[in-house]
């Protein structure tokens, strides 16, 4: 078992875990390395690329830890809103046909 679930069914991913927080953490500490390694880079410190590197890694590992996560939810979002939009047509029809 890995340390960090790729498979999810929409009820696990509507829920708080691990995952979640790992990529709470990452998320600043993402952003901090990109915006300290732009503006050194731009400065030509080679320092600032590895801060850049750094933060492009860290961007990547993000996504690779909450993306299959989020496909879940959103797949689950889409087949609940057409069910949905299905059966708001089939009433607007009835309405229509016998109102």
């Amino acid at each position: 078992m890995s340390f960090i679930k790729r498979q999810w069914t929409a009820a696990e991913a509507d829920e708080w875990k691990k995952e979640d927080w790992i990529t709470i953490i990452i998320s600043p500490l993402a952003y901090i390395f990109l915006t300290i390694g732009t503006g050194l880079s731009f400065l030509l410190l080679p320092i600032g690329f590895i801060a850049l590197a750094v933060g492009i890694i860290l961007i990547v590992l993000m996504h690779w830890i909450i993306d299959p996560k989020l496909k879940t939810i959103s797949s689950d979002y889409e087949k609940k809103q057409k069910a949905y939009l299905e059966e708001l047509e089939n009433k607007t029809r009835w309405e229509e046909n016998h109102g």
